[in-house]
């Protein structure tokens, strides 16, 4: 018999692969196919992407309302169906409007189980390794990059419609796998909450983390490109930097989790803003590959990696009150969203006014520096 936490974090981990790993991770390497195939043209595939990330931003906001109304597990189960549902949905053309549909859906589903697949899970879960198990967690965004970047190019000799056929059955196999792996109703009743001294002002770990969030855009979005075409290195060494960055996808989430577990979540998530600022503002300097290459790597792993510290950061913050702390990882998500978001499309825009990769770079150190600095200052208003 599989421990409840074992099976619980299992279910956790498909849940992410689902919502993030597969219905948003592998659009990105099918969008120059569904180009080619002509089933859109350029503008009108970017507008796709688009409604998932809107779509996501919307499901992070709803998702504590509409389990309040029903449960978290029943949200998680329903969320996973959608999001498989949506790539079966996406094997057939209809029009745009229903691919804009089901993109948005995807999304929308999507936020929900960011925003509640873990704070569903960790209850069950020791307190000493709760940071590890959300890294195990938020490992599927990892498996879904290499997943996404190794198999639906392979998926893809068949045609789109295959591709998304295909995604839609793992996503909707993982769905069924861990439908009763999920804590029963009756575990997830959180305890009256103890008493408070004081409240406890979440508002700087908001603003940092959408500040993280704006950070990290710059390698998320541009890196490949910054080095096919910004550099001048060609398209296939563009594509080998993507795969260290899906290698430290994979391994991210659980050593940031080990390493918050061991030092204390509020120092971990400081080094990791200096981190990020050093190797993000590196790149608006030099080219050195060996730079490159630490860079693609350890922004890989932070990329998901920042997950699981904001979430044990905010335990930190509320002890004993899982009421408040699913509340706060439910705002963290939905600023973590507007973060991305106006990276996106800010970076987008200043990229499209002088066509050079650097200053996003230097963007996205200014971005970490700042997150930095309000954590600290927060932290010492704390100490007082």
């Amino acid at each position: 018999m599989i421990p409840a936490p074992v099976r619980a974090t299992a279910a956790g981990l498909c849940a992410i692969l689902v919502g993030i790993g597969i219905a948003r991770f592998a659009y990105t390497p099918l969008l120059p196919a569904l180009i080619e195939a002509g089933w859109f043209a350029p503008s009108a595939a970017a507008y796709l992407g688009a409604a998932n990330l809107m779509g996501y931003l919307a499901g992070a906001l709803a998702a504590r309302a509409v389990a309040r109304r029903t449960s978290a597990v029943t949200v998680l189960r329903a969320s996973m169906a959608v999001c498989a549902l949506s790539c079966l949905a996406c094997a057939v053309p209809v029009s745009f409007a229903w691919y804009f549909a089901w993109r948005a859906l995807a999304g929308f589903a999507g936020g929900g189980l960011v925003a509640l697949a873990a704070p569903t899970v960790l209850p069950l879960i020791d307190p000493a390794r709760r940071g590890l198990a959300s890294g195990v967690i938020f490992t599927s965004v990892g498996i879904g990059i290499v997943g996404a970047g190794t198999l639906v190019p392979l998926l893809l000799e068949g045609g789109p419609a295959l591709a998304w056929l295909a995604l839609g059955g793992v996503g909707s196999l993982l769905t069924l796998l861990s439908w009763r792996a999920w804590p029963s109703a009756d575990a997830t009743v959180p305890p009256p909450p103890p008493p408070r001294a004081t409240p406890v002002d979440m508002r700087p770990l908001y603003v940092a983390y959408a500040l993280d969030a704006f950070g990290l855009v710059p390698h998320m979005v541009f890196l490949v490109d910054f080095i096919a075409r910004g550099l001048g290195r060609g398209m296939e060494a563009g594509a080998e930097y993507w795969i260290l960055y899906g290698v430290g996808a994979l391994f991210g989430p659980i050593l940031a989790g080990h390493v918050g577990d061991r030092i204390g979540f509020g120092l971990a998530l400081r080094l990791a803003f200096l981190i990020q600022a050093a190797l993000v503002g590196m790149l608006a300097l030099t080219d050195a590959p060996a730079l490159l290459v630490l860079s693609s790597l350890v922004m890989g792993a932070f990329t998901p990696g920042i997950v699981p510290l904001v979430l044990g950061r905010t335990q930190e913050l509320l002890p004993g009150d899982r009421v408040a702390q699913g509340a706060a990882w439910s705002v963290a998500t939905t600023a973590f969203a507007i973060g991305q978001a106006a990276g996106a499309y800010g970076l987008s825009y200043v990229y499209a006014l002088g066509g050079d990769h650097r200053p996003l770079f230097a963007l996205g150190a200014v971005a970490f520096g700042l997150a930095m600095a309000i954590d600290l200052a927060a932290g010492r208003r704390r100490a007082r």
